[in-house]
């Protein structure tokens, strides 16, 4: 006689199948279904089946049904009931109910070695060799959401990271010491390579610090939040409103959270007032904080380094301290190359990069798109397409100011020497 009774699922079930599933695992990896999308389908209402025996609930089967196609969501059972050919009539039962409900073809994946594998074949599934699967989740949960926009947070676009022209030296400094351990945590602790949760980035205006922050945050995935001082302590009082913002920034999984120009709330405390002193001390604090917890990166920018308070620099707040600077020729280069394909223009790209020399990529991007907006002008005003020439690019080169000048370029080149920490 059978030791258990195979019956439909009833929402009295829910917490003895969240028990029974807990403790019924074999294999070492997740299985490819979370528990949540098993518990959604079960207060759904998609087809499941319980096994019952006097202990109550030792079994179940959970199903989501799409279409024609249904999904095997779970299987499992009380260690006690395994080898048993309980996960047979769990399986047996479920597709019954399925195939009478007009559904085609029932799909399983399961972790290797996994509670029911061992069923699934006894009941005639195939397993299909050579197939690989890929996943990819989502940068936040649902929970999340609500939090994210209340704090102004964003979800970078995807290919950020590739559409920063040039900057090759700088990509591939943050690439290897930011982008990759974070991407790979698990390979990263093998090594024994800390993760990395603070950077500071410095260099002078309009080289692209707030652009690879955002492009970080593209890369990993994760939700790219910046802090406004100003508004901080417009809403609750500087030094509270850094406190609050870091306190309610802990309760997520993921995040990039920028800081710029953070020489405005972290400048040299020495001759300071004790609202300034405050300030910086309630960053700091925040900063140790911040650091406890993974998922998370800060990024500070600064274009001036020399007016951060010592303190900021030391080991152990920043994992590192990067200069981005102008552009070298390649970079200028490839930024050039990017604009020149955009307008659809046979410009001399070397030529160009040349003539800008010291120029920011924000410069480059003000004469690109000044030159567009002319021949868009005059295309408008004669009917007949114009296409920009390199002397269009020259002449509007000569008439813009670069944003690094000499001196300026002198200072960072001496900053660097002084404070990366690469």
């Amino acid at each position: 006689m059978t030791e258990w009774r195979v019956r439909d699922y009833s929402q009295d079930d829910l917490e003895a199948v969240i028990r029974v599933d807990a403790e019924s695992s074999t294999a070492e990896g997740p299985p490819l279904f979370p528990l949540s999308d098993a518990v959604t389908a079960l207060q759904a209402l998609h087809p499941a089946v319980v096994a019952t025996a006097d202990e109550g609930v030792v079994g179940a089967a959970v199903s989501r049904v799409e279409g024609d196609r249904a999904w095997i969501l779970r299987i499992c059972m009380a260690p006690a009931w395994r080898q048993r050919g309980l996960g047979s009539d769990l399986i047996t039962a479920l597709e019954h109910r399925l195939f009478a409900g007009g559904v085609r073809a029932v799909h399983a994946v399961l972790p290797e070695g996994e509670t029911g594998a061992a069923a699934l074949h006894n009941c005639g599934f195939g397993a299909r060799s050579g197939m690989v699967v890929f996943e990819k989740r989502g940068p936040v949960t649902p929970q999340e959401v609500g939090m994210l926009s209340s704090l102004g947070a964003e979800l970078p676009p995807g290919g950020l990271w590739q559409k920063v022209a040039g900057m090759h030296r700088e990509k591939q400094l943050i690439e290897r010491r930011l982008v990759l351990p974070l991407a790979h945590p698990e390979l990263a602790a093998q090594h024994g390579v800390e993760l990395p949760r603070a950077v500071m980035l410095f260099g002078p205006p309009g080289t692209g610090k707030s652009t690879f922050a955002h492009a970080i945050a593209g890369r990993l995935g994760w939700p790219f939040l910046e802090l406004f001082p100003a508004r901080l302590a417009a809403e609750y009082g500087l030094a509270s409103g850094l406190s609050r913002r870091f306190d309610e920034i802990a309760q997520l999984d993921h995040v990039l959270v920028f800081i710029d120009e953070v020489e405005e709330v972290a400048g040299e405390r020495s001759g300071a007032d004790a609202t300034a002193v405050g300030v910086v001390n309630e960053l700091l604090k925040a900063i140790v904080r911040f650091r406890t917890q993974d998922g998370r990166l800060l990024v500070c920018a600064t274009n001036n380094v020399t007016t951060l308070d010592p303190a900021f620099l030391r080991h152990g707040r920043f994992d590192y301290v990067l200069p981005i600077g102008p552009p070298d020729r390649g970079a200028r280069t490839a930024l050039w190359k990017s604009y020149l394909a955009r307008a659809g223009a046979r410009a001399d790209g070397a030529a160009l990069s040349s003539a800008s020399e010291g120029f920011t990529p924000a410069d480059i991007a003000h004469v690109a798109r000044t030159v567009s907006q002319a021949q868009f002008e005059r295309t408008f005003d004669t009917g007949t397409r114009a296409l920009p020439t390199t002397d269009d690019y020259l002449a509007t080169i000569r008439d813009t100011r670069p944003t690094v000048s000499s001196a300026t370029a002198q200072e960072f080149a001496e900053q660097t020497e002084k404070f990366a920490r690469i």
